[in-house]
């Protein structure tokens, strides 16, 4: 199963029913914000590291209207459960309201003077898939809202908006998240990957003209949901960072690799070892790319598949069946994306070759008893955006 990006069009016009439905509204402001798939540079944005994410044409879509008072309702075509308060309660909401919620309460505690408001959602990026649907909610809610209380955010003040949607996933949702996910959904630019460097907090677009070298990028939906919140991210963190302290850094960005000799405990010592390789491959990929040598892409996916799964462990069975299957029908290279246990591959694959692969997963997922997964083409879009 292919998942489409929809119609925007049609996305923005569904969310405005979905206002005029549930609470007989009109919507005065509407805005989108893409899902990201990350090409590499896993699990280093809170080590200061680099990463190299595109935004997707799978994207959320808000409506909204404006109140005369201090309530807040949402909704979502994907939820049965609105989520209603007044804004003094955003910071305590909880389950997906808190990641739009959230947003309201980091702009409030910016100092702006942010109004009760009416808010429906819909969207094409799927949840649990490591895809950043939350992220995509928070910087399409960030969006619309700001238009309201600064628009400056949304031009000069882009990277300021994206700080304030990583403290509402941080803060009100409890999510420990790096801060890639929101930086990708409101800084990239249609046809390019974006690089961030989370050391200085740069960013440089990397062309990335795929259909141009007769190439795509398959991403698997393994449909094993994952939460950031659950656990096995946040321990991984405190892994790394434990990690950094006893070598005496403030963070594994300024590790290099003959320093983990001095870790003790062997589990440290792998998850640190991703760290410090991963960001090498980082590197490696972006020069790769600007040479036109996507037989070395593909092979820096494989390594980094296999030191998220051996060293730093998040990845799953169903990730590495359909890593190894890409690989074996014509990939030239795969890897787990997002935060692990769960959540999507991307394989970077011949376009002729893009249905074969998918359906060898297909047929790998029936054989080992696994529920079908849903596969999209990560086309590198734009940002977040208001729309007419």
């Amino acid at each position: 199963m292919f998942l489409t990006p929809g119609d925007p069009d049609d996305l923005r016009l569904g969310a405005a029913a979905i206002l005029r439905q549930h609470y007989g509204a009109e919507a005065t402001v509407a805005a989108r914000a893409p899902g990201r798939v990350n090409l590499i540079g896993e699990h280093v944005d809170y080590h200061r590291g680099p990463c190299l994410p595109l935004a997707l044409e799978h994207a959320t879509h808000v409506a909204l209207r404006p109140r005369d008072d201090d309530r807040v309702r949402l909704v979502s075509r994907h939820s049965d459960e609105p989520w209603e308060g007044t804004l003094d309660e955003c910071a305590s909401a909880t389950g997906w309201a808190a990641y739009a919620a959230g947003v309201l309460w980091a702009l409030r505690d910016s100092g702006r003077a942010v109004p009760g408001l009416d808010l429906a959602v819909d969207s094409t990026v799927p949840v649990g898939a490591g895809l950043s649907s939350s992220a995509a909610l928070e910087c399409a809610v960030g969006v619309a809202v700001a238009s309201l209380v600064d628009p400056d955010l949304l031009t000069t003040g882009r990277r300021e908006l994206a700080q304030l949607c990583i403290r509402a996933e941080r803060e009100v949702a409890g999510a420990p998240t790096g801060g890639l996910d929101q930086t990708v959904a409101m800084l990239a630019e249609a046809g390019a990957a974006l690089l961030v460097d989370f050391d200085d907090d740069s960013t440089h677009q990397v062309p990335l003209d795929l259909t141009a070298e007769g190439l795509a990028l398959l991403v698997t939906d393994t449909r094993v949901s994952h939460a950031l919140v659950d656990g096995g991210y946040g321990a991984r963190r405190e892994d790394s960072e434990e990690a950094a302290r006893r070598l005496g850094l403030e963070s594994l960005r300024e590790a290099r690799l003959g320093m983990l000799d001095d870790l003790g405990d062997e589990r440290l010592r792998r998850r640190a070892r991703h760290v410090v390789t991963e960001i090498e491959r980082v590197a490696a990929t972006v020069d790769a790319l600007e040479s036109g040598d996507w037989t070395a892409v593909g092979g820096l996916l494989d390594a980094s598949h296999a030191s998220l799964r051996d060293d730093y462990e998040v990845s799953c069975a169903e990730l590495d069946l359909a890593t190894t299957t890409a690989r074996e029908a014509g990939a030239l290279g795969a890897r787990m994306v997002g935060g692990g246990f769960g959540g999507s591959a991307v394989a970077l694959v011949p376009a002729e070759r893009v249905e074969a692969v998918a359906a060898a997963v297909d047929t790998a997922f029936a054989a080992a008893g696994h529920r079908p997964p849903a596969h999209l083409r990560a086309v590198a879009s734009s940002g977040a955006a208001l729309l007419g």
